[in-house]
């Protein structure tokens, strides 16, 4: 067939300065074909993306679109092609309505040359109709979910004829429900013949959705697979470069005496919370987004006011007003949103990883400079953190390595109880593998571990007990000792449905 791919990018090169980020990378897809572009963070594939987005420019190489040459070298270049970009970053214009945001930079006009907004609202209703999308084009973007300002976002490509949709990361910021109803939209438009781009470190998600899988490593194509014919082990070793058996490493750590004791814990957002955490152990905390895990890390660090209840460590009730009082009792928390909350960004390695042991090595205003040198080499080793130096700013980093140096300037201050909320949201699974790795050491060492994740099969894989959380209360726990969790039954404590173990 002449025109057998929608698109082919043939030997595509990139390099910003002496970096080359690209390095003759070729790609094709057909129409309605769903294909995942997976790799470690680095390893090009935005850049990749950005180029046929005509966000970026390529260095050499060529673009064909349905067999012809094409020049993209703007966004609106890519979509007289029929190129869309969705971002992970949602781009709507808050004040705007919906048809507003569906038409911006291209509305329609009457025969006086203004806007017909009527028409506007027509077109982009037929749009929203189209996706099975249950809005009214009128409404202002500003009161939609963020799941529902990424359905306008595919919206628009629709009704701007998109024959290439490129998704970077979409499930990043959705429940599970809204995850669902995306993939169904997925496959919508397969069926329609719109070719995707998947863009995400979620292997499930990449099985479930996406038929081929094309892995870049380093800036360079490593090779192409039928999702039908691979396995995850595959796809992670043709991603790292070197064999890969297993993603979790060692059997779960069970934990010896118990060294936290919460009892009855009750705030504003979660209600009657009961549960123990033995030495060593790593507890798993799952549920649907909104159902308070997030928010009971934050009572046991102290942010969040405690309204009843009791936390007890190492057999001494606890008083936690603020946080400096969990650290003093020896809690850490590695938050959620690394960068918000986690780190300097603007700052270097080295202050971000001593920030919390300053007093280890300043005294009467003198810094011992060996000192701090030694606590930066001990976890960059520890932690196989790459950087260029340890005076490079943590903006610089990818995300797992951010995600190291969060983790590490607690492991610095020798927690007993190290409190993980989604430790590898966004990092690719190189290290994710390393993250885990890193878990079961501090296990074993014996640093108690509670951590929070939306990823079942990170919960079930890692965890020696999985708690469930639901509408702010805890549904239950399961043992693995006892019974082994699955996705079905967590999922069955998570939504209130029947269920007989706990």
């Amino acid at each position: 067939m002449l025109n057998e791919y929608v698109f082919e990018m043939k030997d595509i090169t990139k390099a910003f300065g002496r970096n080359v980020v690209l390095d003759g990378v070729s790609i094709s897809i057909k129409p309605g074909e769903v294909r995942a572009l997976m790799g470690e963070n680095g390893a090009g594939k935005s850049t990749l993306m950005k180029i046929l987005g005509g966000i970026f420019s390529a260095d050499s190489g060529t673009i064909c679109m349905e067999g012809k040459e094409a020049s993209i070298k703007t966004v609106d270049d890519a979509r007289k092609y029929g190129v869309s970009f969705i971002h992970q970053e949602i781009t709507n214009i808050p004040e705007m309505t919906i048809a507003e945001n569906i038409f911006l930079g291209r509305e329609p006009k009457n025969h006086l040359k203004m806007v017909d907004y009527r028409k506007m609202k027509h077109e982009a209703q037929k749009a929203l109709d189209a996706l099975g999308l249950n809005l009214d084009a009128g409404m202002l973007i500003r009161g939609l979910s963020v799941a529902q300002q990424q359905m306008i976002e595919i919206a628009r490509a629709v009704n701007e004829g998109a024959k290439i949709l490129i998704l970077d990361e979409p499930t990043a910021s959705l429940s599970k429900s809204e995850t669902d109803n995306l993939f169904a939209q997925i496959d919508r438009l397969k069926k329609a013949g719109v070719a995707m781009i998947y863009i995400s470190h979620r292997m499930e998600e990449t099985f479930k959705v996406c038929d081929s899988v094309t892995v870049l490593r380093d800036g360079k194509f490593i090779g192409t697979r039928d999702t039908k014919e691979t396995s995850e082990n595959e796809l992670i070793s043709m991603m790292v470069g070197r064999e890969f058996n297993n993603m979790y490493g060692n059997k779960r750590v069970i934990g010896g005496d118990v060294i936290m004791e919460v009892k009855h814990l009750t705030t504003q957002k979660v209600s009657d919370i009961s549960f123990t955490l033995r030495k060593g152990e790593i507890l798993g905390f799952s549920g649907l987004v909104g159902a308070g895990r997030t928010e009971l890390a934050l009572a046991l660090f102290g942010i969040d006011s405690i309204q009843s209840g009791e936390i007890w460590l190492e057999g001494k009730r606890l008083t936690i007003n603020r946080p400096k009082d969990a650290m003093d009792a020896g809690i850490a928390l590695v938050p959620e949103e690394r960068k918000e909350q986690g780190l300097f960004l603007s700052h270097s390695i080295a202050t971000n990883l001593t920030f919390q042991v300053l007093s280890e090595f300043i005294h009467q205003l003198r810094v011992d400079k060996k000192k701090e040198s030694n606590i930066v080499g001990e976890f960059k080793q520890k932690l196989s953190i790459k950087m260029a130096s340890v005076e490079q700013t943590a903006g610089e980093l990818s995300g797992g390595n951010q995600q190291k140096i969060v983790i590490s300037k607690w492991l610095a201050a020798k927690p007993k109880v190290l409190i993980l909320d989604e430790p590898t949201r966004g990092i690719d699974v190189g290290a994710k593998a390393e993250i885990y790795k890193l878990m079961h050491s501090l296990a074993s060492e014996g640093v108690s571990i509670i951590m929070i994740s939306s990823e079942l099969p990170e919960i079930i894989n890692n965890s020696s007990r999985v708690a469930i959380m639901r509408e702010g209360h805890l549904a239950g726990i399961l043992d693995q000792q006892e019974t082994e969790a699955t996705q079905e039954t967590i999922m069955s404590f998570a939504v209130g449905g029947e269920h007989t173990t706990c």
